[in-house]
């Protein structure tokens, strides 16, 4: 039996670092919709929002300035701040004997840091006995490697090739509100002004997300690529190209998997319709199949269009679709926080 996280008690003082934004505010509606035994809730931004308001539970939470904020009382705190917020303000509180479940990129690639996805390796999380930190990976990472986790368990992965359609909330608010002024401006027949990507983004794709590395993949796909490893398995070969599409809600991914035995669609199809998290939708004869306009608002990481490769012996594709700011954040985090205080 494993020691518990934390103490049990009746509820838990929980900080939401992050409060004012888009992740921040899923979070407060997520720990509401599934009830999180919550004492106490403190809202907490830069000092920008410092002094506005929240709303959980149909109460207003006054947000206090993190540069000011004594963490000490905190149980459990969720940040969505940023990786150089998180650097600055994470171990502080730590040191306050804190939690800190991080959705930023800041702690995910670090050796002494758990990168957690429940559903498939809360074990990880042993790790953050000690330093209390523990890392939520990026958006793209969690709704892959939730649909691998299943399939690898039954038959080893040996390599996935994975394309990205991801949306535009993923770059926050201002990318969307480009998304939804270009398309105006173009069905208008007017110019259209570009801030926040390096492309037009309305009725087009643009293959790149984050910055380019020098080997000329970019960081977005770096992430991917190191994360799925390290929450997985370090053997398994993983590439990646992730492209920005003009979709507001909802990431898909098209998924190519190498086994190192036999695997067909037939048993995956199987396997994932039973795996934690995960929800098929796979009728071609009806076309029915995982879309992120369906996805958008909804919990599960969707698996569709389970084929077999005929290119490649042991090998299939799947569609992957998933909400990335639930899912692919803030429902992962509030997870987290679940293990926390689970009494197992």
């Amino acid at each position: 039996m494993t020691d518990a996280f934390l103490p049990k008690k009746d509820g838990y003082v929980i900080a939401v670092v992050g409060a004012t934004g888009a992740v921040g505010q899923t979070i407060l509606e997520i720990l509401a919709e599934r009830n999180f035994p919550v004492a106490e809730l403190i809202p907490v931004a830069s000092s920008r929002s410092a002094g506005s308001a929240v709303t959980y539970k149909k109460k207003e939470y006054i947000v206090q300035d993190l540069e000011t904020f004594d963490p000490s009382g905190v149980d459990i705190a969720l940040f969505s701040a940023g990786g150089d917020t998180s650097k600055e303000h994470a171990p502080r509180f730590a040191a306050a004997g804190c939690y800190v479940v991080d959705n930023s990129s800041a702690w995910r690639m670090d050796e002494n840091i758990c990168l957690v996805v429940p559903e498939v390796n809360p074990h990880a999380l042993e790790m953050a006995r000690e330093n209390k930190i523990i890392a939520n990976p990026n958006c793209s990472t969690i709704q892959l490697v939730v649909a691998l986790k299943p399939l690898h368990d039954a038959v080893p992965i040996e390599r996935v090739v994975v394309s990205t359609y991801q949306a535009v909330s993923g770059a926050g608010g201002k990318a969307m509100d480009e998304l939804a002024k270009q398309t105006g401006q173009l069905l208008n027949v007017q110019s259209v002004d570009v801030n926040v990507f390096p492309a037009r983004i309305a009725f087009n794709v643009i293959p790149h997300i984050d910055v380019f590395m020098d080997d000329g993949y970019t960081k977005e796909e770096r992430k991917m690529m190191d994360e799925t490893r390290k929450i997985m398995d370090a053997d398994i070969a993983v590439t990646a190209t992730a492209v920005r599409v003009p979709v507001f809600y909802g990431h898909s991914e098209s998924v190519n998997i190498t086994f190192d035995g036999p695997m067909n669609a037939e048993n995956a199809r199987k396997l994932l319709a039973e795996a934690e998290g995960v929800c098929v939708v796979d009728d071609p004869s009806s076309e029915d199949y995982p879309m992120p306009s369906e996805a958008a608002g909804t919990d599960p990481v969707w698996v569709g269009r389970i084929r077999d490769d005929y290119s490649c012996a042991n090998s299939l594709h799947l569609w992957v679709v998933a909400d990335n700011v639930r899912k692919g954040a803030a429902l992962n985090a509030v997870q987290i926080a679940e293990i926390l205080i689970s009494q197992s």
